[in-house]
C-alpha cells in the first residue's frame, strides 16, 4: 500500500534521476516495494524510452501535464491534457519526445 500523506506542496519533492537516461521524476507516494507508486515524471527533450515495445504489470494511469510525447507504434503524438489508462500488460509505445514533457504517473496493482 502507498504511504499515506496530507496535502503538502508537490514542489518541495527533489526531482531524482530514474534507471532511464533523461528522465527523473518527482516520487510523491510509494509502497516502495511493488512498483505501485504516484509521481511526476520529467522527460528531457530528445528522450526515448527504447526501440521495445513496453508491457508491465502493474495498472497505469498517464496525464500529460506539459509538451509531448509521441508514441513510435501508433505513429501519434499527444500533448497537454492528453491521458491514457493501461491494464496490466496492455502493449504501449515506445515513446519519444523532442521537446520534452512532464506526466503525473499512477501504478497500482490490481488484486
Amino acid at each position: 500500500m502507498k504511504a499515506q500523506h496530507e496535502f503538502f506542496p508537490a514542489a518541495d519533492v527533489p526531482w531524482a534521476t530514474t534507471e532511464a537516461e533523461g528522465i527523473s521524476q518527482r516520487l510523491l507516494s510509494s509502497s516502495g516495494d511493488d512498483g505501485t507508486l504516484t509521481g511526476i515524471a520529467r522527460w528531457a527533450p530528445g528522450t526515448s524510452s527504447g526501440s521495445e515495445v513496453i508491457r508491465h504489470e502493474y495498472f497505469e494511469e498517464v496525464y500529460l501535464l506539459d509538451g509531448s510525447l509521441t508514441d513510435i507504434s501508433l505513429g501519434k503524438t499527444f500533448k497537454k491534457g492528453d491521458y491514457a489508462a493501461r491494464r496490466p500488460g496492455m502493449p504501449h509505445g515506445p515513446y519519444r519526445t523532442g521537446e520534452g514533457c512532464t506526466m503525473l504517473e499512477i501504478r497500482y496493482r490490481i488484486s
